[in-house]
């Protein structure tokens, strides 16, 4: 029996290129990259794992140097830049997610866990299934962990005035947030296909149907929003945080919680000015490495 094979294209890069070398692995093989984080050194490997083809190595591995040179004319540094691309077996690929994802305790009463794990919950202890896709990533990022510390923190408080979820990627918040009891969850994602990732976690989940799910561009909803939650997360790039922060605020009810992730450290100082102009006041934050989030309130 022939070994299935795949190609496994990674990039090294730190905190400053990472969102841009992102870009260039899924324009260049329409794929979304998974992300891991070292915070020994704070740099990030972008990879992608993709179905092998006779296609020379080189071919690829030039592509992206191509690519690096164009982010660095531009400004952007993706310092160290190191690419990687070699053929590995798929059943290597399923050992290594098996020793990279473990599960993940949120307080004493979330577990995110992948479906291999034999981890139990303890009683009173919800349960968050999450597998990745061969292109997709666990959820172990500093900002995801802050977020979901966030929604378990306010859900005494917030469960009854729903959560949205700005960006939601894997569904990882979304889900949690119906395991946790908010209602309404609603979630939404620019990239057809993360909706899809997530609305197949969701399924596995049991909780599609508590969650509704869409298709949606931050920049073309109404600024002005009918509906208004307890707990807002967006987990987005701090340029579009800042470009949209009036129709963030607006979908945050009077004494809600606003979650904001994906921010450089460089880069807080100015979006947390821009969300206090709103009238918010920033409660709680957390840097690791290059990046930060905090959670903003409102006055009730």
């Amino acid at each position: 029996m022939k070994m299935e094979l795949l190609r496994h294209v990674a990039v090294t890069t730190g905190a400053e290129g990472e969102e841009a070398v992102v870009a260039l692995l899924e324009s260049q093989f329409g794929e979304t990259p998974s992300v891991f984080v070292d915070h020994t050194t704070n740099l990030s490997c972008v990879s992608v794992y993709l179905k092998n083809s006779d296609r020379p190595v080189s071919v690829d591995r030039r592509a992206i140097r191509e690519g690096l040179d164009a982010l660095s004319r531009a400004g952007v540094d993706p310092a160290p830049g190191r690419v990687s691309v070699r053929q590995v077996r798929k059943q290597d690929w399923s050992e290594s997610w098996k020793r990279h994802f473990k599960p993940i305790e949120v307080g004493p009463g979330l577990l995110v866990k992948p479906s291999w794990s034999r981890r139990k919950c303890r009683s009173g202890q919800k349960a968050v299934i999450l597998d990745p896709g061969l292109s997709f990533g666990t959820g172990r990022h500093p900002t995801t962990a802050f977020c979901l510390e966030q929604l378990y923190d306010a859900r005494e408080l917030m469960v009854e005035h729903g959560l949205l979820d700005m960006g939601t990627g894997s569904g990882i918040l979304a889900i949690s947030a119906a395991k946790l009891g908010y209602r309404p969850v609603h979630a939404f994602d620019a990239d057809p296909e993360a909706v899809r990732i997530a609305t197949g976690n969701a399924t596995r989940n049991r909780v599609a149907q508590k969650i509704e799910l869409s298709l949606q561009d931050l920049t073309r909803l109404p600024v002005h929003a009918k509906v208004r939650y307890g707990v807002v997360c967006a987990n987005l790039m701090d340029a579009l945080l800042i470009q949209e922060s009036k129709r963030i605020v607006n979908r945050l009810r009077p004494g809600g919680r606003l979650v904001l992730a994906g921010i450089l450290t460089t880069q807080f100082p100015k979006v947390r000015w821009v969300f206090e102009q709103t009238g918010l006041s920033l409660r709680r934050t957390h840097a690791e490495g290059e990046w930060q989030s905090g959670m903003f309130s409102s006055v009730a």
